[in-house]
């Protein structure tokens, strides 16, 4: 910065929605954060051109005019890491909401500020390393209980190496108190509970892993038939009124992630209310506490200022990236990234950029992928092994998937669940299309399914086959009626009901429905497809589908995803023996007719 720009401090110029122009900014880089107008309100650089700068506000900029101050900080928007972060609702922007409410009520004033951790707080700390030892990046100096379900460890931060010369002792110390004094080559360096991190950067790894593990969700549909890896992406498109926020709140707690990372962009007020009513009530069904004791939640309504929408997903993966790098299996649900795609076309728009399809910037496929790509499955820098999985909810106009969005989303993830309005309105949740989804995790996964259940592969892709062969058929009896349909054709029709309701189908309020183990999906599988093998012998030897359709067993299939639970295989073993001998019965001795 020059004598002249010392002299005459910067003033906004020009005042555009979210964007403000301001100068002299000589010096000023890009993504630096500053502080605009009397109120200081939060903003970004986004463009420097001499000694003019374009700022990105994340607030509401109603009244402010050229001539206001602003203010420089020299350093990029980041977020604080330490302690207090799980069980923690944040705006776009890292403002912890239930402080403003504490301070103003249920309206957040322009300017205000809230420290993102709390400062006054004690946290319990256990030194993990002595006086002399060797340290290097992502090693850990100590622990704290930060809740019941995860326990917080206090890391050496990136590109930092040294000697221990002093750490602290077992006891109570807050986040403005260092733990530990490391000498460095470049000289002394005080090591404390909180770490700044510019949100658009990535946090360094030792090494990318190739996903091997699934994300076990506890959804048949998703786990058998199209899986997500640990450290994987998915996309779930859909209409309006397909569920999506509702499949993902049903991950976020069913999921076997150490920490979930809910980040609300741009959705309704009125769903978002229902996350933070619902979330902080809600009970981890692995542990019985709270299902917030490992959740974060960032939420950014689309009556909030859109730029902050921009940033919140930034915000969340690297609060995300943050407790991977202390050796936790981290899941980020993202709803929606179509909302976070309008708010850059709508800021792109203001900065006089050159429009790409359907008016979207030009670099909407890059912004996705920067996104995506911050996801998998790593070995971090202290030698642990940590993921992100990453599920983001696309809304595509009209449920029309051509669009940008969802089509350059499906460029960068291996998982696409295709809600469908049709089954939606049907009642039949999750409405997962069967045959508009797909997963590129199956080959990957196939070496932990062999450990847990041989069958798995060749029971997916028989049941794929049968629903696929089933949309043909359904093609031909909307033109013949289904009475006229040969007996075989009959059967697939029966069976691939059998798989919609007694198996794709799932109850997410009954208790025994909700959530369904590995194991359990494949006997379920297995099951229902039986019907299909018996059943083409029975047709084969001339018995009608309606006998089979008759049979008191069969009609048991249904309801046995509710009525018998997860610890209950042999249950479901002699129903599956029940069906087969009601079955064998039917079959006519050599050389007489059916019954």
């Amino acid at each position: 910065m020059n004598d002249t720009d010392q002299a005459v401090p910067p003033r906004v110029t020009r005042v555009s929605g979210p964007i403000v122009s301001a100068s002299p900014m000589g010096g000023a880089g890009m993504y630096e954060v500053v502080r605009v107008g009397q109120e200081g309100l939060v903003g970004e650089v986004v463009r420097v051109s001499g000694d003019r700068a374009t700022i990105q506000v994340y607030e509401d900029t109603t009244l402010l005019k050229p001539g206001a101050p602003v203010q420089r900080s020299g350093a990029p928007l980041s977020a604080m890491l330490g302690p207090g972060l799980v069980g923690t609702i944040y705006d776009g922007i890292q403002r912890p909401l239930r402080a403003l409410q504490a301070r103003g009520g249920a309206w957040i004033r322009r300017g205000e500020r809230a420290e993102p951790l709390d400062i006054a707080r004690a946290w319990s700390f256990r030194p993990a390393v002595v006086a002399g030892a060797s340290v290097g990046p992502g090693e850990v100096l100590g622990e704290i209980p930060e809740t019941p379900l995860v326990t917080h460890r206090v890391l050496v931060p990136p590109g930092v190496r040294g000697l221990v010369e002093q750490i602290r002792d077992a006891g109570p110390c807050t986040v403005r108190d260092s733990v530990a004094r490391l000498r460095t080559e470049a000289g002394v360096r005080e090591i404390g509970l909180v770490q700044p991190w510019p949100v658009r950067v990535a946090r360094p790894i030792r090494e990318r892993k190739r996903v091997n593990e699934p994300l076990l969700t506890g959804q048949r549909i998703i786990d058998t038939l199209f899986p997500l890896g640990r450290g994987g992406s998915a996309a779930i498109p859909g209409g309006f009124g397909t569920g999506k926020t509702i499949t993902q709140h049903q991950l976020a707690k069913w999921s076997d992630a150490d920490l979930v990372v809910f980040i609300g962009c741009g959705e309704r007020g009125n769903e978002m209310t229902e996350v933070l009513r619902e979330f902080p009530e809600l009970q981890d069904p692995r542990t019985g506490r709270p299902l917030m004791e490992r959740t974060i939640l960032i939420a950014n309504t689309s009556n909030m200022p859109v730029a902050a929408r921009e940033v919140s997903i930034y915000t969340g993966i690297t609060l995300a990236e943050y407790y991977r790098d202390q050796g936790l299996h981290v899941a980020v649900f993202a709803d929606s990234t179509s909302r976070w795609a309008e708010a850059l076309r709508e800021l792109a728009a203001r900065l006089e950029e050159m429009p790409a399809e359907e008016g979207f910037p030009a670099s909407l496929p890059s912004r996705l992928a920067q996104f995506y790509e911050r996801g998998g499955a790593v070995t971090t820098l202290g030698g642990k092994p940590g993921s992100v999985s990453i599920v983001g909810a696309v809304s595509p106009p009209g449920g029309d998937f051509s669009e940008p969005v969802t089509q350059h989303t499906r460029r960068f993830t291996r998982c696409f669940w295709a809600l469908d309005t049709t089954l939606a309105n049907a009642r039949h949740y999750p409405a997962i299309h069967w045959l508009r989804s797909y997963s590129e995790y199956d080959v990957d996964l196939l070496d932990w399914w062999r450990q847990r259940a041989p069958e798995w592969s060749g029971l997916r892709t028989e049941a794929l086959a049968l629903l696929q062969r089933e949309e043909r058929v359904q093609q031909v009896a909307r033109l013949v009626g289904p009475d006229t349909l040969p007996e075989a054709q009959k059967l697939v029709l029966l069976v691939a009901e059998l798989l919609r309701d007694g198996f794709l189908a799932q109850n997410a309020f009954h208790p025994g429905d909700a959530y369904c183990t590995p194991e359990r999906q494949v006997a379920l599988l297995r099951m229902l497809l039986g019907v299909y093998r018996r059943g083409t012998a029975l047709v084969e030897a001339g018995v009608p589908v309606s006998t089979l359709r008759a049979l008191p067993a069969v009609a048991n299939l249904v309801r046995a995803r509710e009525t018998f639970g997860n610890h209950q295989l042999d249950e479901l073993a002699r129903l599956e023996a029940l069906v087969a001998e009601s079955m064998n019965r039917l079959a006519p001795p050599p050389g007489e007719p059916p019954p």
